[in-house]
């Protein structure tokens, strides 16, 4: 099913196997293309769950953001925005907090400690119970690290795109929180693109901002957020996004694919992202 013909450019992408969907904050799906039920591991497009998560625990008073977690000095405020210090994928500190936006696999995996320390729930259940039950999305499932081992489809990933436009599980404060930029003005290494001076990140999602290259469109709005992951799969939200004969409320992009990130994904994702957002206008 598409409406959008945009999205039909997927099958010029290098890949095996390619699925993708766009959703408006009403959880109306403007159009998909490919599998869109089939499930891929999603890499570090785990990370904007896996902090949803953690933030209804905060709303449901289990943590708090400026409470203590991970190395010492940290917060679990440091650990969503990868400013706790951890090196990329080991437990060890190679900053000070709040020093630098060392992007931290680990950091997430700290995370995901504390929340099942402070629930008594293992993290990939409560993920289940908080997010992924309520929104109806059966066929995700966490099997590993919080930081990248998601499993999902197209299909329940426009659940939670819809979600996080337009939130039910959430106060609309704290997403709007998690979409602001957390240690303005810190530097550093986005990974596949780069150092970028700033390296903006809210709670869980990376924000577009003025980034330069990076692996949304020439026309994303700096307003636009997400995450993209090495297993050459992508979502971002952008709340400046439009479509035709109607109010700009926004809109979402869901991309999944089977080949890992690389060279071709940062060739072809730019224009697709820019050709859907024309198409939206």
């Amino acid at each position: 099913m598409s409406s959008l013909t945009s999205l039909a450019s997927l099958a010029t992408w290098p890949v095996p196997t390619a699925a993708a969907g766009v959703v408006r904050a009403d959880g109306t799906v403007l159009g998909t293309h490919g599998p869109v039920g089939r499930r891929f591991p999603l890499a570090s497009v785990t990370k904007p769950l896996a902090a949803y998560a953690v933030l209804v625990a905060y709303e449901e008073g289990a943590v708090e953001l400026d409470e203590p977690a991970g190395p010492p000095g940290s917060t679990v405020r440091h650990l969503l925005a990868h400013t706790s210090g951890l090196a990329f994928d080991e437990h060890r500190v190679t900053a000070p907090p709040g020093d630098r936006r060392l992007y931290s696999n680990a950091g997430f995996e700290q995370l995901g400690d504390h929340l099942a320390k402070a629930t008594d729930i293992p993290f990939a259940e409560y993920l289940r119970q908080a997010v992924l039950e309520p929104l109806g999305m059966a066929d995700t499932s966490l099997e590993g690290s919080p930081a990248k081992d998601a499993v999902s489809t197209v299909e329940d990933l426009l659940r939670f795109a819809a979600e996080v436009q337009a939130p039910r599980l959430l106060d609309p404060r704290t997403v709007a929180q998690a979409m602001t930029v957390q240690y303005p003005g810190t530097k550093g290494v986005l990974p596949g693109y780069g150092h970028q001076n700033p390296n903006d990140w809210g709670l869980g999602f990376e924000i577009r901002d003025g980034k330069s290259p990076h692996w949304t469109g020439a026309a994303s709005s700096p307003r636009t957020f997400g995450h993209f992951g090495q297993s050459g799969t992508f979502l971002w939200i952008d709340p400046s996004a439009g479509w035709a004969g109607g109010n700009s409320t926004g809109a979402a992009c869901v991309a999944l694919t089977d080949r890992a990130f690389g060279p071709w994904a940062v060739e072809a994702w730019p224009p697709f992202t820019d050709a859907v957002l024309a198409e939206l206008r």
